[in-house]
């Protein structure tokens, strides 16, 4: 009961660092989160410990704990992983990909139409990953996927950030976009340099983002 109550509290608790509902650098108690969530305070020293050694919580003894600030190194390091693989991947979608993921491809960009006249920056994120998910899982490459998402919650912090303090996303989708059809005419090369154009932006926006937001990281 315990370890599903951690759980709980550990995945709730990343998601509002990721999803910016606490900003880099906000201290936060045991005692505050456990009375937030109900529960006592052991799932909730667990969770700590977990999101301090995946870096997203900076535990102080004595002093208290603070949602970490963004570390670009960690960033740069996800987004290279990132890089790499999302290149091979689409390599290999352009080669042969299902139909049923295709139409899902298709559906993600209406509703990425649907969050950028909306201005929903979180659900444009879970529409931004659920893309890029789709063509690993229409390649039968989930479990690469699931490697990404072990050091993605850096690079993700400033994915959302960037969307939620700029709205024009028209490049991101248009590139989206651009994936789609190169995947559907087979134009491997097209699509790799649309890919690599596509998580280089990253590197862009980290400027911008340092300016606007310079508390934010390290």
């Amino acid at each position: 009961m315990i370890s599903t109550t951690r759980d709980a509290v550990y995945h709730a608790l990343k998601e509002q660092i990721l999803m910016l509902d606490l900003l880099p650098g906000t201290g936060i108690s045991e005692k505050e989160i456990s009375v937030q969530f109900g529960v006592s305070r052991t799932p909730v020293r667990e969770s700590f410990a977990q999101l301090s050694q995946e870096g997203l919580l900076d535990i102080y003894p004595q002093r208290g704990t603070v949602v970490s600030l963004i570390d670009l190194e960690r960033v740069e390091e996800a987004r290279f992983i990132r890089e790499q693989l999302e290149r091979a991947v689409i390599t290999l979608a352009c080669a042969s990909f299902p139909a049923d993921a295709m139409q899902q491809l298709r559906s993600n960009l209406a509703y990425q139409q649907v969050s950028m006249r909306e201005k929903d920056y979180k659900k444009m994120f879970e529409l931004d990953e659920a893309f890029h998910r789709t063509i690993f899982e229409g390649c039968k490459k989930l479990n690469t996927w699931a490697i990404i998402q072990q050091v993605n919650v850096h690079l993700n912090r400033t994915r959302m950030l960037r969307l939620a303090a700029d709205h024009r996303w028209d490049e991101l989708y248009e590139q989206h976009e651009q994936m789609v059809d190169a995947i559907e005419h087979h134009e491997a090369s097209k699509a790799e340099q649309v890919m690599n154009t596509h998580l280089h932006l990253t590197i862009a926006d980290q400027t911008v983002l340092k300016e606007k937001f310079p508390t934010y990281f390290k």
